[in-house]
């Protein structure tokens, strides 16, 4: 059971309730591309709407500078919001200035209200108290539905809970049972698959899923540092030489622990990264000494597929190569669909690039759940607190 209080064991109606989402979407042209996060966030909004809560939007877009950047402003976020949910939803170009007070102090019970970008305040990053404090003031009542940041210390996923009864909302609340009951009670075969570019990133998670899976599956630019450990020459690919050492830990882990650790057998490889690229696929002994492996290649693909037809439990983070060309996409492609086509697995996407391959193939309908946390999906796998987490109300 879920150990933190939600939304639903607090009283709502009449309240001023600050909610943290994650609208961290991407635009084109000040348009929204993608409105997964968007709708990920409905089931709390319109519980709070439909139980008399007048209702505060707090959230961060993209990276400015701690200071106002109209390319990160939420008001295309806030267009599609009023959309989805079939209702206005106002929004205050402020944060915690007398504007936004003001205009909470308008609010009627079920009216919406989204402030403009927290993070073009400097204290939001900074966790400052006296800026948590302000946006606290806001409200009665804190929830916490952004599970794509609960890793961050930030004043409005950690700080104002030092001011507020704080509970999670429902997204929130659902990401972290999923993600943990994975792991504590996952139906064996239970097999993983890790890609992406850099082993450092995924280390941690690693290091914990070879205490939980059967079969680990290493693709993207990361499995050269592996490959490496093993005494392979591997051209001009992607290597963190600093980590060539602990790779081979985890690969004395994995035999020891008795995991299945499937590695690259062929590569797709070509001298540079670029749409146009000439493309040869070798074994993986035979990657030339000016080339760079950019995807795995077809027996590799046959052999993940295997592991992957076969899983009750399947936890898939990264892709298998630059999925984002044409030359470097089948890897990914055919191991997505291979996840998509278990459908007697539990399948865990754990967010990130692994969600862009799945829209890209159109195959995001036919997996068990897609995580809206890539950075906090993996902190959680590896067993690393999440702050904001953490900071919420246990459940008595």
């Amino acid at each position: 059971m879920f150990a933190k209080k939600t939304v639903r064991d607090v009283d709502v109606q009449g309240k001023r309730v600050l909610v943290r989402v994650d609208f961290n979407v991407p635009l084109s042209d000040g348009a929204v591309i993608d409105d997964t996060r968007v709708r990920a966030a409905l089931p709390t909004l319109r519980y709070l709407v439909d139980h008399g809560a007048r209702v505060i939007i707090v959230s961060h877009l993209g990276r400015p500078q701690g200071k106002p950047d109209p390319q990160f402003s939420l008001r295309p976020v806030r267009r599609v919001l009023a959309r989805l949910l079939g209702r206005n939803v106002h929004f205050i170009d402020d944060t915690v200035g007398p504007d936004a007070y003001e205009a909470v102090e308008r609010m009627v019970e079920g009216e919406i209200l989204m402030l403009e970008n927290v993070r073009f305040n400097p204290g939001e990053k900074a966790n400052d108290p006296e800026f948590a404090r302000r946006l606290a003031g806001l409200a009665d009542i804190y929830v916490n539905d952004a599970f794509g940041a609960v890793h961050r210390a930030h004043a409005s996923t950690v700080g104002v809970t030092e001011y507020l009864p704080s509970v999670a909302g429902m997204l929130l609340a659902r990401e972290v049972e999923t993600l943990g009951s994975m792991l504590a009670d996952p139906e064996h075969p239970f097999v993983a698959i890790l890609g992406g570019s850099k082993v450092s990133d995924k280390f941690g998670v690693i290091d914990a899923l070879l205490d939980h899976a059967d079969t680990l599956i290493i693709g993207g630019g990361m499995c050269f540092t592996m490959l490496v450990a093993m005494g392979v020459e591997v051209g001009r690919s992607l290597v963190e030489p600093e980590w060539v050492e602990p790779a081979k830990k985890m690969l004395d882990k994995a035999r020891d622990k008795g995991v299945d650790l499937l590695l690259p057998v062929d590569f797709v490889v070509a001298e540079c990264m670029v749409e146009d690229a000439e493309t040869t696929i070798v074994g993986r002994a035979e990657i030339p000494a000016d080339m760079m492996g950019l995807d795995v290649g077809p027996t590799t693909t046959e052999l993940f597929k295997g592991s992957i037809s076969s899983a009750r439990t399947i936890f898939w983070n990264g892709p298998m190569g630059v999925f984002e060309m044409t030359p470097f996409e089948t890897g990914t492609r055919e191991v997505a669909t291979a996840v998509a086509r278990n459908n007697r697995a539990v399948s865990v996407i754990g967010g990130g690039d692994s969600v862009a391959a799945l829209k890209k193939f159109d195959l995001e309908e036919r997996v068990t759940f897609v995580s809206t946390g890539g950075g906090a999906s993996m902190k959680l796998v590896e067993g690393s607190e999440l702050p904001g987490l953490e900071a919420l109300a246990d459940r008595e």
